[in-house]
């Protein structure tokens, strides 16, 4: 199932890229031009998603095709690298809500300047490069404001609320003792909005309970 599922977000992510791509127009006067960009931001977040359940080898029991699965969705993601992201993310997992934490900001729990720092650490100068060819290949076929809009624009959404939902408001300040020992908070129990907010890792003090649980079971740990 969990193999299943990863396919099912990578295929959708990679199918709906395309078809905006093509067919939707870029018109800020339009509904339908907006809707497009929230799916796609919101697909974004899934591939990020199922890069992040490979990391905890819950995408599928063969480590080697787990692994390619991670690599390609952390890739697909913004030219990550699964390798490093893998070495933060069980830092964080260790150290959550501490000055090792390096998803954590402890100098400041002003929301912009933690996002800012946030993706300083998991900005590099290969992913830029990668990205930077990536759009110029993609130029070749279509406008620049159609790659920012669909392809480029979508992607800082993701991240958004990957970061809001999955980082900000679990962790952030004050730490208070039904947080211990994972410094982490959890949303109310509603699972229609904890799927739609972020895959259900608004559950995030059951994630940190349960790390080897996928996303996709995540609300039974509730």
């Amino acid at each position: 199932m969990g193999i299943l599922i990863a396919l099912l977000i990578v295929t959708m992510w990679l199918v709906h890229l395309l078809y905006i791509l093509n067919f939707v127009e870029v018109n800020f006067s339009s509904a339908y031009f907006y809707l497009h960009i929230l799916i796609q931001a919101y697909l974004y977040t899934g591939l990020f998603i199922t890069g992040h359940d490979a990391m905890h080898g819950t995408v599928s029991k063969n480590k080697s095709f787990n692994k390619a699965i991670g690599m390609i969705s952390t890739f697909l993601f913004a030219g990550l690298s699964y390798n490093q992201l893998i070495k933060n993310h069980f830092l964080h997992h260790k150290h959550p809500g501490e000055e090792s934490d390096p998803d954590f900001y402890t100098k400041s729990q002003n929301f912009f300047l933690w996002w800012g720092m946030f993706m300083k650490r998991y900005t590099t100068i290969t992913q830029l490069i990668i990205m930077a060819v990536a759009f110029n290949i993609l130029n070749i076929w279509f406008s620049d404001l159609t790659l920012i809009m669909f392809w480029i624009i979508p992607a800082f959404l993701g991240t958004f609320q990957l970061f809001f939902f999955g980082t900000y408001l679990p962790h952030r300040y004050p730490h208070t003792e039904t947080m211990l020992p994972h410094n982490a908070r959890t949303q109310k129990k509603n699972h229609l909005w904890a799927m739609l907010s972020c895959y259900f890792f608004g559950y995030h003090h059951e994630h940190h309970e349960s790390p080897r649980t996928p996303w996709w079971q995540l609300y039974k740990m509730k």
